[in-house]
């Protein structure tokens, strides 16, 4: 009995484990990301942010991204960015300072990006953005290691 309950909390916590591995961020009209801050467990070899626009505007109009960098690269990325277009998703192609993005989506719509944790040093400072122009000043948050 004592093996089945270590092997049962053993495959709880795995499971916690991979579940931990994402999370879900919306953002909206008013250009506010309900997430302000990401933890990223040093168990996880990948992570997803999963993407959703709640609003009712547009891409083209109000579109939301997310942009994973180095919080110093942050606004050199953004501006860069908002030259890029809606056709490269508000990214500079080939940036080398974006650790992962995903597309532009608008009202309604969901997306998700998957990076190499790898990327990101624990003791890292580290930012998760939106590159559509004028929106990173607001829609910003923090990514740590734990």
């Amino acid at each position: 009995m004592r093996n089945v309950l270590i092997a049962a909390s053993l495959l709880l916590a795995s499971s916690s484990a991979f579940a931990a591995c994402s999370i879900e961020v919306d953002g909206n009209d008013a250009m506010q990301f309900n997430v302000k801050a990401i933890e990223v467990p040093s168990s996880c070899k990948d992570f997803t942010i999963n993407l959703t626009h709640s609003g009712k505007m547009a891409k083209n109009v109000m579109g939301h991204n997310v942009v994973v960098t180095k919080t110093t690269d942050m606004q050199g990325v953004a501006n860069d960015g908002a030259t890029a277009g809606l056709n490269n998703e508000y990214v500079k192609p080939d940036d080398a300072r974006v650790i992962a993005h995903s597309k532009v989506i608008g009202a309604g719509e969901k997306t998700s990006v998957t990076f190499d944790t790898s990327k990101l040093a624990a003791d890292g400072k580290y930012s998760f953005f939106c590159s559509f122009p004028g929106h990173w000043a607001l829609m910003k948050g923090t990514i740590s290691v734990k």
